[in-house]
């Protein structure tokens, strides 16, 4: 079976006024419909710009992918252009961005923001899109939310503007959703039902989730595999229950050992260094 989503040694370089860097270098991982894909590691090891460079959504003068192949559905997206991706945007692969204040456009409304995509790519009409809205936002658990729908960004909190985000980037019910540290925003309870409801999109409509995220709690709940970054390469990949049963590098050790679970009662969480040295 043909994977959703291929990457194949995907390099990304970054310049800057004093040289250049490749904070993405190498790397290749698959998704298949209706499965859940964890990349994990620290911040810096290039989860986002990894998750990015799928979309297109990378600085256009700072940023360029300069080697490797990202292929969804068979195709080869470096044969996209600028309509083609929006065509997918949205409609095909959806994204929970990390920062929801950033991501969000303060100049409209939480409603006019999320009926866009079901316009755009659903041709609903202004009514069917408002009633899917207030349908959304009640799904991912917002009160009140004919009122929440008529506010504008800066009136909501941070883990409201994060839930309206996800309503958004579940919207069109893509075949892939890309989530950005999705629940860093929100509380414990409210990760949770989050998490749920992103795993019942996937289990009703056969969505592939790709979850970006540090927390390994988050990747044991959701995950059938899960990809290890570190320095923007792959140390790892493997199957959840393998990884927290047996890791194999070095690094995925160390992340596993500075979890605060694994470390009740102690004066002093140990670093990812200390685990794994430089390895």
């Amino acid at each position: 079976m043909t994977a959703l989503l291929r990457v194949e040694d995907l390099t990304v370089q970054v310049r800057a006024q004093h040289g250049t860097s490749t904070p993405v270098d190498g790397i290749s991982f698959d998704i298949e419909r209706g499965e859940t894909v964890g990349i994990v590691g620290e911040s810096g090891s290039g989860k986002s710009l990894t998750a990015m460079s799928i979309i297109q959504l990378l600085p256009a003068r700072a940023v360029r992918m300069i080697g490797g192949r990202i292929l969804f559905d068979g195709d080869d997206m470096a044969g996209f252009g600028a309509a083609h991706m929006r065509r997918i945007r949205g409609r095909r692969i959806g994204t929970i961005f990390q920062e929801p204040m950033t991501a969000l456009n303060p100049a409209f409304t939480i409603g006019f923001q999320i009926a866009e995509p079901l316009r755009r790519h659903l041709t609903l009409d202004r009514r069917r899109a408002r009633a899917r809205v207030i349908e959304l936002l009640e799904m991912v658990g917002i009160d009140r939310a004919e009122h929440i729908a008529a506010s504008y960004p800066h009136q909501l909190s941070g883990g409201m503007r994060q839930r309206a985000m996800i309503a958004m980037a579940m919207s069109c019910e893509p075949d892939l959703l890309i989530a950005d540290e999705p629940t860093t925003a929100l509380d414990v309870t409210t990760q949770s039902q989050i998490l749920d409801l992103m795993l019942d999109l996937q289990e009703s409509h056969g969505t592939a989730i790709l979850l970006v995220t540090h927390d390994l709690g988050v990747v044991a709940q959701t995950c059938r595999r899960v990809v290890v970054m570190r320095r923007g390469q792959i140390v790892e990949k493997s199957d959840v229950d393998a990884l927290f049963r047996d890791p194999a590098h070095p690094y995925t050790r160390g992340l596993l050992e500075s979890m605060p679970s694994r470390n009740a009662g102690k004066d002093r969480l140990p670093t990812v260094s200390e685990r794994a040295g430089q390895a």
